[in-house]
């Protein structure tokens, strides 16, 4: 049913995968799906904010994102799941939308917790995704904040 998974994670923030990898990981294997892992690089901006960062800042930082990513995917991806990681840049939900079309994935998946966290992927971009995807999307939410997972 599920051809390729779309897993947006904040590879600083435990709560943005804690529930929704094991989701989807039992997903692939039972659909025999691929898996693709994306994290998002926040943009510096090119005006005032950006003018304080060195020139090659966003190279750095991409590369960095792509090593954590695949270490990430090593510890956390069962072997035998077939895994692309993703680094985009740029505004979280604009990324993860544009890149679920590029892919043509049959499902994004996403964490969301409570209102009260105001963290990378949770809260605004999670609805955001949910709002404009074109694609079917699985907001897990945490265990410990109520509720389970939520097709949507």
């Amino acid at each position: 049913m599920y051809r390729d998974i779309l897993l947006a994670v904040d590879l600083d923030d435990e709560a943005s995968w804690r529930e929704a990898l094991p989701a989807c990981v039992e997903y692939a294997r039972a659909f025999g799906s691929v898996l693709h892992v994306m994290t998002v690089v926040p943009a510096m901006g090119t005006g005032f904010v950006g003018s304080f960062f060195p020139a090659d800042f966003e190279r750095k930082a991409m590369e960095a994102a792509r090593q954590r990513l695949h270490a990430f995917v090593r510890a956390q991806v069962a072997p035998g799941i077939p895994v692309q990681h993703v680094v985009a840049h740029g505004s979280v939900y604009k990324e993860v939308l544009r890149v679920s079309e590029e892919i043509a994935c049959d499902l994004i998946v996403v964490a969301a917790s409570g209102p009260d966290l105001g963290t990378f992927l949770l809260g605004p971009n999670a609805a955001r995704i949910v709002r404009h995807a074109t694609r079917s999307v699985l907001v897990v939410r945490n265990r410990d904040e109520g509720g389970g997972a939520a097709a949507v």
